[in-house]
């Protein structure tokens, strides 16, 4: 006998396949413009999106996509009336997870853009720290002039807010700093400043340096690269002073700054050693590696006397 989740997950699972948005058009061709402000946003200097010949970073591939102010003109009835039904079972709020894209040919200025999305799966009910709801993934294919050139893949969750707050774990004497993320794209980087050095990639091909670390150079595109040490001077470009939301581990108010360094490159950190409220641009800093404790030590610098 089908159980009531069982048939509750059918009816959801009737909408994989239809369509969440049908034959949309993008509001603009690509365009330089656009590209350019993109770039000046995200700080690429790369010169494959400037000039004759010019290509779209493939980052962008949602932005030619997207409907603006205006809403979202092409969304399917079957996508709304998945939102709803989910809304009746109690999974009144939402928030995006995560998403995933696919690049299978450069979009060139000129190129109109058409997409259609389908909704490509619902899971079972899931039980979170948010609450318990189901994750809704679209896939949207984007053709450029007729031609498939990527796909992007959205995930939301749709969720019923938790009634009462999950038991608070136990106090900890010293809570742990949150430890870095270390993939095979930036483990050389975490070996340096395990030795205390701080390592910035180098590209063999044009000589470009760069942080944070990344599989392949922005400016040539050359996969090959070296290393060279850090002087570990520097200068404040800017900071923020973080008071909320307090995170345990930190104790707010502290500074947070986009150090530039010595040879050029720029990387987050803490500025230690000043009042918080006395770190202004252009103050020189200095490198230090400080152990927060047996397992994580982090590059943080210190504000120089004048």
């Amino acid at each position: 006998m089908e159980t009531r989740a069982d048939d509750t997950q059918a009816r959801l699972a009737a909408y994989e396949g239809l369509p969440a948005a049908a034959t949309g058009t993008g509001r603009d061709p690509v365009n330089l413009p656009m590209i350019r402000h993109w770039c000046e946003a995200m700080g690429d200097t790369s010169p494959a999106y400037r000039g004759p010949g010019a290509i779209a970073p493939p980052t962008m591939l949602q932005v030619w996509t997207m409907a603006g102010l205006s809403g979202h003109g092409h969304r399917s009835g079957p996508y709304d009336e998945l939102l709803r039904l989910l809304d009746d079972l109690g999974c009144t709020s939402v928030v995006a997870t995560d998403c995933e894209q696919e690049y299978l040919r450069p979009l060139r200025p000129g190129d109109t853009i058409t997409f259609d999305t389908v909704i490509e799966s619902v899971s079972g009910r899931k039980t979170t720290k948010l609450g318990t709801g189901h994750f809704v993934t679209t896939r949207t294919d984007i053709r450029a002039d007729g031609v498939l050139a990527g796909t992007h893949r959205f995930r939301i969750l749709k969720y019923a807010p938790a009634r009462t707050p999950a038991p608070a774990p136990a106090p900890s004497p010293s809570p742990r700093r949150p430890r870095p993320v270390v993939n095979r794209d930036n483990a050389g980087f975490w070996r340096g400043v395990a030795e205390h050095r701080l390592l910035i990639q180098r590209c063999t091909g044009c000589g470009t340096l760069r942080h944070p670390w990344l599989p392949g150079c922005n400016a040539c595109g050359c996969p090959g690269w070296d290393t060279v040490e850090a002087s570990g001077e520097g200068t404040v470009h800017s900071y923020v002073v973080m008071h909320h939301p307090p995170f345990p581990a930190f104790d707010p108010p502290y500074a947070v700054a986009l150090v530039q360094l010595a040879e050029g490159v720029r990387m987050v950190s803490n500025v230690v050693g000043v009042p918080y409220d006395k770190v202004r641009i252009g103050i020189p800093v200095r490198l230090e590696f400080k152990s927060y404790d047996d397992e994580v030590t982090l590059p943080v610098f210190r504000g120089v006397a004048p």
